[in-house]
């Protein structure tokens, strides 16, 4: 049986069996843990930064953003539920080398493209490819801009946080019991903040999608907002509006109204709190 050491589930696997995040497998000697996702790629698009959303580091730009498959928590409210929650015989993918992504890249720098985003489903889950693409595009000038749940290990944030030049970080709500509901980890969550956040060479950004019964109460979102002044009172905080989705498709839309108040209690704290698709 092998051990996974890619995010805090740490699961045991036996010989070719896939773990919780659909996205790795154990070998079929049961010796190793393999990132069967490896350079399958489902979406792959230029996309504007602040689509990311990053809205307060190079303005006017455009990234390349490249999705797999498979993610490390399950939430009810997924928003790419269809390749978060997907395996390799759930969904189309093509592979690609880390070589052709930083060559298309470099041939869309006509279009403003300065880099790579690694986004759409969870990118950690591989993170061997966002570390070999990430640091051949280091190399030919490019930028590295993470979007994620933070959810991985000391080892792999060592490995993949000195190659980010900017991330977007969920923080989904602020409680150890919601985070188990959603399949996930607050301290693991927070150790990645932190280590972004003390990266001289990384701008950061995080997002709290606020999701009704979960994340919009003001002493949640100020708890939150006071944890990230204290790391750093520069660091951009979204607030964004939940629409029905995946498993909670017939709940109601976050009231607009309570985006606005929760950026007022933000506000007591951080310098810049945005609110989005409202």
């Amino acid at each position: 049986m092998a051990t996974c050491a890619t995010c805090p589930h740490a699961c045991d696997l036996k010989p070719g069996q896939l773990g919780l995040c659909r996205s790795r497998r154990a070998s079929d000697d049961g010796s190793r843990v393999l990132p069967e996702g490896y350079g399958r790629v489902t979406s792959l698009a230029l996309d504007p930064i602040e689509k990311k959303p990053i809205s307060c580091w190079r303005a006017g730009t455009t990234v390349l953003s490249l999705g797999s498959y498979g993610c490390n928590m399950r939430c009810p409210f997924c928003q790419n539920a269809s390749i978060a929650t997907a395996a390799a015989d759930d969904i189309a993918w093509r592979e690609v080398t880390p070589e052709e992504i930083v060559s298309t890249a470099l041939d869309l720098r006509g279009r403003d493209c300065i880099g790579i985003a690694y986004t759409y489903n969870e990118p950690l889950v591989n993170w061997e490819f966002l570390r070999d693409t990430g640091t051949l595009a280091r190399e030919a000038g490019l930028v590295n801009v993470l979007v994620s749940n933070g959810m991985a290990t000391e080892a792999v944030l060592s490995e993949v946080a000195p190659l980010v030049d900017a991330a977007n970080i969920d923080l989904k709500c602020f409680t150890d019991e919601g985070y188990r509901k959603l399949g996930g980890d607050l301290h693991a969550v927070k150790r990645t903040i932190e280590a972004l956040a003390a990266s001289p060479a990384c701008h950061l950004e995080v997002t709290t999608l606020v999701v009704p019964g979960l994340s919009d109460d003001e002493e949640q979102v100020d708890a939150m907002a006071r944890y990230l002044s204290e790391l750093d009172p520069h660091i951009v905080y979204h607030l964004t509006r939940f629409f029905p989705r995946h498993r909670m498709s017939a709940a109601d839309p976050t009231p607009v109204r309570t985006l606005h108040r929760l950026r007022e209690v933000a506000s007591n704290h951080l310098a810049t709190v945005l609110i989005g698709n409202v």
